[in-house]
């Protein structure tokens, strides 16, 4: 997003609706820090601007910052997926889906919120490690699109300083590594510069129980008992 400058009275209407606080205000002109911007477009479409200042470049369509729209507006389709905002189904109707199967876990690392954002150089650090211990990235999911075809973990040069609003990682392992899996990842999670929410993924065993609750208690880990639980209503794509 730019503001016209000739256009602009510096009312500061514009100002509280930005979800990561880079539009600036100063004594007689608001401006926005590109840097910082995450494309949303929250700003435009609240349509508080009493001169029509704000709009958006077509350097904003461009890649690789086009990559900020596509993650942090809700309104913008992702070109590859067909889906919208952040361009995954994630994981949260994996009873429908059959995504992640008996015996493996998916694990769903959601970096960035509103007010803060994250650039992808944060959720790198995370990458290169589940590849280092040769975890599944899905596929399907936006975020594998943007990583160098090295396998490595790292993205694209062209990527990795943009920021976006948020975006949700997603990748599987074995049930035996489950212990190892987050032994290693979680702690790296205190050290990044945004905030990071935590999902497991796992399926219902046939008494309706969740196992892997007792196996988290046993390396320290505690479920909240007011925690979501999605519940797919329908058949499978997958039985297993």
């Amino acid at each position: 997003m730019r503001i016209d400058s000739d256009k602009c009275v510096g009312c500061k209407a514009c100002v509280p609706y930005c979800p990561v606080l880079c539009i600036k205000a100063e004594e007689k002109a608001v401006s926005i820090d590109e840097d910082e911007c995450v494309e949303c477009g929250v700003c435009f479409r609240a349509d508080v601007c009493p001169t029509g200042a704000l709009f958006m470049p077509k350097e904003s369509f461009e890649y690789p910052r086009a990559i900020r729209m596509q993650f942090s507006d809700p309104g913008v389709q992702h070109p590859n997926f067909k889906s919208w905002g952040r361009g995954t189904e994630e994981a949260k109707t994996n009873d429908v889906t059959g995504k992640f199967g008996r015996g493996e876990y998916g694990l769903l690392l959601e970096f960035g919120r509103p007010g803060t954002g994250t650039r992808l150089s944060e959720i790198e650090k995370v990458t290169k490690v589940v590849r280092s211990m040769n975890f599944d990235i899905m596929e399907d999911n936006p975020l594998y699109g943007l990583l160098a075809e090295d396998m490595s973990g790292s993205f694209k040069p062209e990527y990795v300083n943009e920021k976006i609003l948020s975006g949700i990682l997603e990748f599987r392992f074995e049930e035996n590594e489950l212990e190892e899996a987050l032994k290693k990842l979680l702690p790296l999670l205190d050290d990044l510069d945004t905030v990071v929410s935590v999902g497991l993924v796992t399926r219902f065993a046939d008494d309706s129980s969740i196992p892997v609750i007792d196996k988290l208690k046993n390396i320290g880990l505690i479920v909240r008992p007011n925690a979501k639980i999605n519940v797919g209503l329908g058949r499978p794509v997958i039985e297993r």
